[in-house]
């Protein structure tokens, strides 16, 4: 409105001789004319040369037209209205086609991403049907881990194209007709590479990746304190090159995905509605002073009664059994500090969660003794990774050959990485032999509910109703994984050994949780109604179709993994992407997903004993997952072409620091663009059939990649 009144003619009123005379300030070439239309002329007098829109002004005892003067000042007046309304219906127009235009640009915008994602789609599942047929006439290539035809869910534990209840390695559906069609009574096997012992790989690959050179000796440092310094695994790379350059959405969208990570990125929204409520901001004087080092009564009560509820404990479990801590991670560590002498071993199965070594190790110099596990089925194993007490007894048969004094077992359920959820008669099974051996079972519990199919059904063991051994039993659980707060810090032990408990809490000062914090876990644990009728069915729902999600695209490439209903993450079968079946091979597979902004968790970082397996978290948001699996599709493609030595080669990004994500992909994909028609037999004009709007990003997206 203020740029209508600057802009329009300017009226002045005046008195000459006691008339009234309305003189108008032309402010353009139009004159007067311009404000007459359909006037008559001389209505209001001669026309004059001046100023004056009514002629000369009036002699003294002329007559005066007051009514034609004040006709033509109502008309003024209705001219002026018309002139305004006409110009706020400019703006007003102006203003609508500025919104229509930013919302094009938006559309045009999500659109142009949106065709990114398409033809790298279009181009990854061409060029994965080219190499299905590659290998076929391949002479040079290195054997691929066939998989045998005689494959039958119901006796071997594999499933095809429906996943079965029990655990399992999933296959892509194209191979379900053959399955069926074989015998029920023939077994599964799956031809790996040649396996590696787990002792030959600890011997042959440090934690440490940079070991080219022989580590240097800090002389400020004990000799302890260097081994510290020095220590530096598959995990803590992938976590510090992600930490340095983490993918957001608007703040840093060329950053790294991190799918290798066990962290839950989907709740966020349930658990900040809860966490802002009123009864998480209470400040109690009790909070900010030193506590019990087990932690608050109030917090231990509350997490007895969230155990025995849903552990299904016979009998309500007690508060002074329990011990709270900042993370698994710190109770790992003063659990094995306090029974166990420097030195001395744990038996565990690989592969395991690798953090476990660090736990342990750094503080209290306690070894891990493994015991490998068989990615193979055979007639003596049902399915892939098989646990059985059998190997068990091996293992700790092998360990006492060796001289080792072996003082626990550490087993989780469900399993990380594997995924896999032990029955009840499994687990009683582990600790009878934990028992006759006289070892602490040290049981991780930590992903006890999420478990994402309500087929399935997990049993802790806090629900036996008589333990083999509870003076030897202890039980871990936390925030991190269940609740989606691994920034929370907060894990709990559970066991009824009284001198543990007291020997732990002695180094509970060094691992202690903020008394705010401990009030909030306990409000939160004691919400029975948020948690059993809000927070895990959304929870689960989320992982269920995140799950479906990368599980559908590793299908569609042809990649065997387990299929298990739990956990945040699948372990993925990528061996056939290897070049030669070594841990060498694994690493610089591993590697090449980093450069190209994408950290996954290769098998070394778990102790596996064959090289090729790989862990991938699923449980982020869906573009994140849609953007990750892409790279992770064409690269993997990539990779085994290179070692067929086909026209395919990969393209080293390396050097592009800081390309964007999909322009990396465009750069990686450049070759096979000039060296394949498949772009000219499916041109922009039978895309634009699709969605005739994408006709032009489609064409400066191909001319984009060929530049």
């Amino acid at each position: 409105m203020d740029r209508v009144l600057a802009n329009r003619p300017a009226i002045t009123y005046s008195s000459l001789g006691g008339a009234v005379i309305a003189q108008q300030v032309f402010q353009g070439p139009g004159g007067p004319d311009a404000y007459l239309q359909g006037v008559p002329p001389c209505a209001f007098g001669p026309a004059s040369s001046g100023g004056f829109l009514f002629g000369q002004p009036p002699r003294p005892g002329d007559p005066l037209d007051i009514k034609s003067l004040a006709s033509f000042l109502n008309w003024q007046r209705s001219a002026e209205e018309r002139l305004l309304s006409l110009e706020e219906a400019r703006l007003e127009r102006e203003l609508q086609a500025e919104e229509r235009r930013e919302e094009r640009e938006e559309r045009r915008a999500e659109q142009e991403r949106q065709h990114e994602l398409r033809l790298f789609s279009m181009l990854t599942g061409a060029l994965v049907a080219v190499g299905q047929v590659a290998p076929t006439t391949a002479t040079t290539a290195p054997t691929d881990p066939p998989v045998s035809p005689h494959t039958n869910p119901s006796t071997s534990g594999m499933t095809t194209a429906a996943p079965s209840d029990s655990p399992s390695l999933s296959r892509p559906p194209s191979e379900a007709p053959m399955a069926q069609a074989r015998s029920t009574q023939e077994k599964t096997t799956l031809t790996s590479p040649t396996s590696v012992k787990a002792s030959e790989m600890s011997e042959s690959f440090s934690p440490r990746l940079s070991t080219a050179k022989k580590p240097f000796r800090n002389v400020y440092l004990s000799n302890r304190g260097n081994r510290i310094q020095q220590h530096w695994g598959f995990l803590q790379e992938g976590f510090a090159l992600y930490a340095m350059d983490k993918h957001h959405d608007t703040d840093n969208p060329d950053g790294i995905i991190n799918m290798g990570t066990s962290e839950n990125k989907l709740c966020n929204d349930l658990l900040h509605k809860r966490l802002t409520k009123p009864d998480m901001l209470h400040i109690d004087p009790s909070l900010l002073q030193y506590s019990d080092w087990k932690g608050h009564r109030f917090l231990r009560e509350a997490v007895a009664k969230f155990l025995t509820h849903y552990c299904c404990s016979p009998s309500p479990l007690k508060a002074d059994n329990v011990v709270v801590m900042n993370g698994c991670g710190s109770l790992f560590s003063c659990v094995a500090a306090v029974i166990c002498d420097p030195k001395e071993s744990i038996l565990i199965p690989t592969p395991f969660y690798g953090a476990i070594t660090e736990d342990i190790n750094l503080y209290s110099d306690v070894k891990l003794f493994h015991v490998p596990l068989n990615c193979e089925v055979d007639g003596k194993d049902s399915r892939p990774f098989h646990l059985t007490v059998g190997k068990l007894e091996k293992g700790l048969k092998r360990a006492e050959q060796e001289g080792l004094t072996i003082r626990a077992v550490i087993l989780m359920n469900p399993h990380n990485p594997l995924a896999e959820i032990y029955t009840l008669e499994e687990m009683i099974g582990f600790l009878e032999f934990a028992k006759r051996n006289e070892l602490h079972a040290i049981i991780d519990e930590v992903y006890m509910l999420t478990v994402f199919d309500e087929s399935v059904t997990f049993h802790s063991v806090l629900s036996v109703d008589s333990l083999p051994d509870p003076q030897r039993t202890h039980v871990m659980w936390g925030m991190s994984k269940d609740f989606a707060m691994a920034g929370l810090r907060l894990g709990t032990l559970y066991t009824e050994n009284k001198d543990l408990v007291g020997a732990v809490a002695q180094l509970g000062s060094f691992h202690g949780v903020t008394g705010t914090t401990q009030h909030q876990v306990a409000q939160l644990l004691q919400d029975r109604e948020w948690i059993s009728e809000e927070f895990l069915p959304g929870n689960r729902s989320r992982l269920k179709a995140a799950h479906s999600y990368v599980t559908g695209k590793l299908q569609s490439m042809s990649i065997p993994y387990l299929d298990m209903p739990a956990t945040l993450y699948i372990w993925a079968d990528l061996r056939k992407f290897l070049r030669e079946s070594t841990f060498e091979e694994e690493l610089s597979l591993w590697r090449s997903f980093i450069r190209h902004k994408v950290v996954l968790s290769c098998g070394q970082a778990f102790s596996c004993s064959t090289p090729g397996w790989f862990r991938i978290v699923f449980a982020d948001k869906h573009s994140h997952l849609q953007l990750g699996q892409f790279i992770v599709c064409a690269l993997t493609f990539f990779f085994i072409e290179e070692s067929k030595q086909s026209e395919f080669v990969l393209l080293d990004c390396q050097a592009s620091e800081h390309a964007e994500s999909l322009d990396t992909l465009i750069g990686t994909l450049r070759h096979q663009i000039r060296s394949s028609d498949w772009l000219e037999k499916n041109t922009p004009e039978l895309s634009a059939g699709e969605d005739p709007e994408i006709l032009d990003v489609f064409k400066a997206l191909l001319q984009r990649a060929r530049k």
